[in-house]
Formats: C-alpha cells, structure tokens, sequence
C-alpha cells in the first residue's frame, strides 16, 4: 500500500527550470548555426519546387 501511496505523491516531471535550459540551448544552437540551417532550408526548398516543376 506504501508503494501505491508514493507512486502517486512523486513529483519527477520536468520543472519549470529545465524547460527554460532547454529554451535558452535551441536558441542558442539557432543563433550559431544560423547561416547553415538557412542554406539548408533554402535548398530543401529550391529541390521542392524543381521537382514540382518536374510534375507540371
């Protein structure tokens, strides 16, 4: 009965502080490697539309 009274008393989510570390490191990765993920998405476009060319 111990254990199913502690199973629901556990608080191990994830707390406010851990999001915003994780916020604060997806911003700062974005900030970095912001030239790279630009070209990237730049050509995945540039191929989309040169295969939708290809269909009409």
């Amino acid at each position: 009965m111990n254990h199913l009274k502690n199973f629901f008393v556990e608080d191990d989510g994830m707390g406010v502080v851990e999001v915003i570390l994780i916020i604060v490191v997806l911003i700062a990765m974005v900030a970095v490697f912001k030239d790279q993920i630009t070209d990237l998405v730049e050509n995945i476009w540039d191929s989309i539309n040169s295969d939708a060319q290809k269909i009409y």
